[in-house]
């Protein structure tokens, strides 16, 4: 089943609480969301910018952006909702430099992405959760909130506090692919200034190129300015729309189907 994405004028991605999970910054969940991307809308982008940033967000150019991540540097890459700030999560001074693009403060935690499915066990506590229901709402815009666990690889001083992980795997091949090919997650947040609309084109973020190592051009992206739905998962049995998001209904209907019930509101 995937998941229908209703257009929302909500941020891309969220924060959670501490020692528990995300706070309302949350992305679309349930039901596999698709989304298409447009051909040949490369945003009004000229070949004359002359900064040597800005490529296609293509297969072509992923062992160049995998290499980036490698090097601890920081990366703009379109997703299945909107544009994000990607860099390795296991690289303090990585992720520290993401903060000081965005102005954004240390104590707003980030969400991390991953290739696959399969490979969000190795970052977060899955075990308690109903057979399929991951497969069920991803590659998709949800950010599933899940435990860190004590046998996460994750370095503890990433999200310094919290003992909960946002983990999304965007319906984006671009990103999914580095991300497998980077071999670890990363850590990833929206294209802007902390506070500031998000971004669903690299020239809505032209200012803050010069930080990037590159900047990869996926077009305009169709998604409204709409964020993914976030979902607290970390309670067994139980679930928490920590945002509405994009996919709130299909998400719910997903989490139903597999027999979890909301959480009573706090």
């Amino acid at each position: 089943m995937h998941i229908r994405t209703r257009i929302s004028a909500l941020p891309l991605f969220l924060p959670w609480t501490r020692k528990s999970s995300f706070s309302p910054h949350l992305q679309p969940s349930s039901r596999k969301l698709r989304r298409a991307f447009p051909k040949n809308m490369a945003c009004g982008l000229d070949n004359k910018t002359g900064t040597g940033l800005v490529r296609p967000a293509t297969d072509a150019y992923a062992p160049e952006a995998v290499e980036a991540l490698r090097a601890g540097k920081v990366i703009a890459v379109p997703t299945d909702t909107l544009y994000g700030f990607a860099c390795d999560a296991c690289s303090l001074e990585a992720v520290n430099r993401i903060y000081e693009i965005k102005g954004r403060k240390h104590t707003s935690p980030l969400a991390i992405c991953v290739g696959d499915v399969s490979d969000i066990y190795r970052f977060a506590v899955t075990d308690h959760l109903p057979h399929g229901l991951l497969d069920s709402l991803l590659p998709g815009p949800v950010t599933v909130v899940l435990s860190r666990g004590d046998s996460s690889v994750l370095e503890r001083s990433l999200n310094p506090g919290f003992d909960s992980i946002g983990v999304r795997v965007p319906d984006s091949n671009f990103i999914r692919v580095i991300a497998r090919g980077s071999g670890t997650a990363l850590a990833l947040t929206s294209a802007n200034l902390s506070g500031q609309p998000s971004s669903v084109c690299i020239r809505d973020f032209e200012n803050l190129w010069e930080h990037c190592a590159f900047v990869y051009d996926g077009g305009v992206l169709p998604s409204g300015r709409a964020g993914s739905t976030v979902v607290d998962l970390t309670t067994p049995h139980k679930y928490k729309i920590l945002r509405p998001g994009s996919a709130k209904e299909e998400t719910i209907a997903i989490l139903e189907k597999h027999s979890l019930a909301e959480s009573a509101a706090q």
